[in-house]
């Protein structure tokens, strides 16, 4: 019997460190050299102090910002009420409300009353799957501009040129949507301003 379980003993070692351990640095390694900036998170900075990823949203609410799509992501505090706790990447996720559900009815209802408007992009009233959606369409974007405008005092010919130059077009030409990332075009938004 032990002539037949050292075999299988080596074996699952072999095979523990090889792709438990040397497969996934070799593969990080790889990520490292081919695309640095991915491997390394997608983080963005502003005056050298990282300020976030490129791959996952923020929680922005000042008006003279643009404001990403809708988060679902709820926690649970110390009397044990689960309270919203938007664009938390350690614990992602969605409402898991079918289109049907009443109360996604009455928040999205809710949501364009807020909004003033009659009909808006579905991302805006909307949550998505992870609840840390980083992009937003650029009609999410351009709806937001009045409110910016007179938040910042800026024209709104330059804040719509402004997402026009952030407006990332569909991938090969074919795939997803035309979409725009909300902290890079504030990134981009704050130097504006300076100007």
């Amino acid at each position: 019997m032990v002539r037949h379980f050292r075999p299988a003993a080596v074996l699952v070692l072999l095979f523990t460190l090889l792709t438990g351990l040397a497969l996934p640095l070799g593969f990080v390694g790889l990520g490292r050299v081919v695309a640095p900036f991915a491997a390394n998170g997608s983080l963005l900075r502003a005056d050298g102090q990282v300020i976030g990823s490129r791959l996952i949203g923020q929680n922005v609410t000042e008006p003279g910002y643009f404001h990403p799509r809708p988060s679902a992501i709820t926690t649970t505090d110390a009397k044990g009420n689960t309270v919203p706790d938007p664009y938390d990447a350690d614990n992602s996720g969605a409402s898991n409300l079918a289109p049907t559900s009443k109360a996604l009815i009455e928040r999205v209802k809710a949501a364009m009353a807020a909004l003033g408007q009659p009909r808006v992009p579905a991302d805006m009233v909307t949550t998505s799957a992870s609840g840390l959606d980083p992009d937003i369409s650029p009609e999410n974007a351009l709806l937001q501009i009045p409110r910016i405008a007179a938040a910042r005092g800026l024209p709104p010919a330059a804040l719509r040129a402004l997402v026009a130059a952030h407006t990332t077009g569909r991938a090969l030409g074919l795939f997803g949507a035309p979409r725009v990332n909300v902290l890079e075009l504030n990134l981009a938004l704050a130097t504006l301003r300076r100007k």
